[in-house]
């Protein structure tokens, strides 16, 4: 499942061309086809979403250094774009998807949760009807 992304940086970054400076940092991370700078603040990836995500993209850059743009539209499309790889990830299998700590969660969830699937009777007397 190949994505083409924009990422925004804020404008106000010491770095006169932060988007190239990313490119560059880009270019060599697996899963990613293709990175370009088609200005100085936007900058546009290709990428395989069966092996790295936007989320995933996005956080090694601020880890990186890199300012991203934080305007209300681009946070909601953000979160819009995670929500559906994440989506789409978990639909095509991908053993990165399957968090452990998600599972947990769920898993911890349904056991304390009131439903008709326990009997409460003891284990040893559950043969007996």
């Amino acid at each position: 499942m190949l994505k083409q992304r924009d990422i925004i940086f804020h404008s106000l970054h010491p770095e006169p061309n932060p988007a190239r400076s990313a490119a560059l940092l880009l270019n060599e991370v697996d899963g990613i086809q293709h990175v370009e700078a088609p200005t100085d603040t936007r900058l546009l990836v290709h990428y395989d979403l069966r092996h790295i995500t936007l989320a995933e993209i996005e956080s090694a850059l601020a880890r990186a250094g890199f300012h991203l743009d934080n305007a209300l539209l681009i946070k909601l499309k953000r979160a819009l774009h995670y929500y559906t790889e994440e989506t789409e990830r978990a639909n095509l299998g991908c053993p990165a998807c399957q968090d452990k700590t998600t599972r947990e969660i769920f898993i911890k969830h349904y056991r304390n949760r009131a439903h008709g699937c326990r009997d409460p009777r003891p284990s040893h007397w559950r043969n007996y009807l």
